[in-house]
């Protein structure tokens, strides 16, 4: 998840323009999203990928970026947080309307595939709702080197501390820090 230093994932209107990006930090989540088999999004980012990412490696004139993520999108089982959808239009595409807690601790506990983690992708209101039920076990943050004042905030109504260890920290070169932590249930 971006975030910006006081907080925010996205601008009043849901503007991302502000995030920095650029093959240095494409390449090092690359190699972290490779090591997992599940992308769970809220509704909108998945139309949104669903959008780009299933052909974008086959156009033309794709960067390295788009090829490998591309591929591995496709590979990958996705998770849909939504109430209003229905049918998911790619294959792999498990859609979670109720129970939140019972089917992702069902996926968590899934002995199908090679990876335990299920990496969230943007999506803030599917991150509050994971955020409130206790069923976010890290947070991948990449702080951006701005102050935004207003926008959508990553932590909303949160009811109870949520303790954390730092596992790395990163700088990249565009002044992008990347922040690990994993929650801390040893209380």
């Amino acid at each position: 998840m971006h975030i910006s230093l006081d907080g925010f994932v996205a601008g009043p209107k849901g503007e991302m323009n502000w995030i920095k990006v650029d093959e240095e930090i494409f390449d090092h989540v690359g190699k972290r999203i490779g090591k997992t088999d599940t992308a769970l999004y809220g509704r909108v980012t998945y139309q949104m990928m669903e959008n780009y990412w299933p052909a974008a490696g086959k156009e033309p004139d794709a960067s390295k970026h788009d090829i490998e993520h591309s591929t591995w999108y496709n590979k990958a089982h996705k998770v849909v947080l939504s109430k209003t959808m229905k049918n998911a239009s790619l294959p792999n595409t498990t859609i979670i309307s109720d129970n939140l807690a019972d089917r992702i601790n069902e996926i968590k506990q899934s002995p199908a595939g090679d990876s335990k983690d299920i990496l969230l992708f943007g999506s803030p209101t599917a991150t509050h709702a994971l955020i409130q039920q206790n069923l976010i076990d890290g947070y991948w943050l990449f702080v951006n080197p701005i102050i935004l004042g207003r926008g959508i905030p990553l932590f909303v109504d949160i009811k109870d501390e949520i303790k954390l260890k730092l596992l790395t920290t990163r700088q990249f070169t565009s002044g992008v820090t990347e922040l690990n932590y994993l929650v801390d249930r040893q209380q």
